[in-house]
């Protein structure tokens, strides 16, 4: 037969001996350690429309699922866009900014922050950039890259040029702007606030994948709906400008 010691309060009320203490600590930290599975799991989450042949992975991030569509024969001289996925089954991709931003703004209400326009030139300047830069070119020099190699590499490196100098021609159209400025708030009210440029504002949405408040938080301004709709507007100006 054990024995157990318990402790009373002035109030008259049994302590919890150290053992059931213990016991309760452990059942909460399992408690935890289920939802912190569970959660980790709902992230990797496939949906049963894109079938089972796609892992759980949390590490993939938000997605979004769409159907693909195909041009088929439609009679002799005609052709019908119809599903083309797997099976009937639909597809995933993984969702960025702009998706993760028009999702939020159709749960809240709104209409989508950003034309189809808008967006895709965002995301032509995001690809033209990743594509450059895993080229794998070492050489800065425009003349040291051309004379450098022989052989085949003549189309390669003529399409790094055309991709960087395309880059450079969009840079230019976004330009050196500020699309939040702290020129007119006081220096005592102004706290950490630092201006916003255009160029720094399109590089953190669309090539580092950051929402409109995490750019506003970068530089020190706080997320209100006034000075994210005002930024949210400068990023829509910008993109208009590298549409055209």
């Amino acid at each position: 037969m054990s024995e157990h010691v318990v402790i009373v309060a002035p109030d008259g009320v049994a302590d919890l001996t150290p053992v059931a203490k213990f016991m309760a600590a452990r059942q909460r930290r399992l408690q935890a350690e289920d939802e912190r599975i569970k959660a980790v799991k709902a992230r990797g989450y496939v949906p049963e429309a894109c079938g089972d042949a796609i892992p759980e992975a949390p590490a993939r991030g938000a997605i979004r699922v769409f159907q693909p569509m195909s041009l088929f024969p439609d009679g002799e001289n005609d052709w019908k866009a119809r599903p083309s996925g797997y099976r009937g089954r639909s597809a995933m991709q993984r969702a960025d900014v702009f998706d993760v931003m028009t999702a939020k703004a159709a749960s809240n209400g709104k209409p989508a922050p950003f034309t189809r326009e808008q967006v895709a030139a965002g995301r032509y300047y995001r690809d033209l950039v990743e594509r450059h830069t895993c080229a794998g070119v070492r050489c800065s020099s425009v003349e040291a890259i051309r004379s450098g190699g022989g052989g085949g590499s003549g189309s390669f490196i003529d399409a790094v040029l055309r991709d960087r100098e395309e880059i450079e021609r969009i840079q230019r159209r976004i330009g050196t702007g500020t699309a939040m400025a702290v020129r007119k708030i006081r220096p005592s009210k102004r706290g950490s606030r630092v201006n916003i440029t255009d160029r720094r504002l399109v590089d953190m949405v669309c090539l580092e994948d950051k929402p409109i408040s995490a750019v506003l938080r970068a530089h020190g301004w706080s997320v209100r709906g006034q000075t994210s709709g005002a930024l949210r507007q400068a990023l829509a100006e910008v993109l208009g400008r590298v549409i055209l």
